[in-house]
């Protein structure tokens, strides 16, 4: 199976960067090109609602990841070559938890998508000297400069 560089590009700023901006970059064209195919959405849901509770977001955090959680329930277990189904059940303790951060705060965590088919592996390994961390992080869109006045 051949996988899609927008995919393969968000495993790595997911994994790798940990760079939830960017992921929701990349996986938001492929889920565009996609017919905003429900699987997509999910995945890039879940980058968002840790970027928001990076940010302190809470709110924006727990409705991203209980969304992310339901959509992705409906798919198997492995799922374009990764561990879906372990996912889920992290991004559903993620929101039982967010759900108490009033009474008991929560550290926030990263979450790592594990990667089982060897292809996909492979794909990640030979496209990541060519995706480039951004360093630092990007909080938002980009602007054109020549918008500004």
């Amino acid at each position: 199976m051949g996988y899609e560089p927008l995919y393969v590009a968000y495993l790595v700023y997911f994994n790798r960067d940990r760079d939830y901006f960017e992921c929701h970059e990349v996986l938001e064209e492929l889920w565009l090109s996609r017919n905003r195919d429900p699987l997509y959405k999910g995945l890039l849901q879940i980058a968002v609602g840790l970027y928001h509770f990076r940010n302190g977001n809470v709110r924006g955090a727990m409705i991203m990841l209980e969304g992310s959680a339901a959509k992705l329930k409906a798919y198997p277990e492995i799922t374009l070559g990764i561990q879906l189904g372990k996912l889920v059940r992290e991004a559903e303790i993620y929101v039982r938890q967010l759900k108490d951060h009033d009474k008991r705060p929560q550290p926030y965590y990263d979450l790592t998508i594990d990667i089982v088919d060897g292809e996909l592996s492979e794909a990640i390994l030979a496209a990541m000297p060519d995706i480039k961390p951004n360093i630092p992080q990007r909080r938002g869109p980009r602007r054109d400069r020549s918008c500004r006045r």
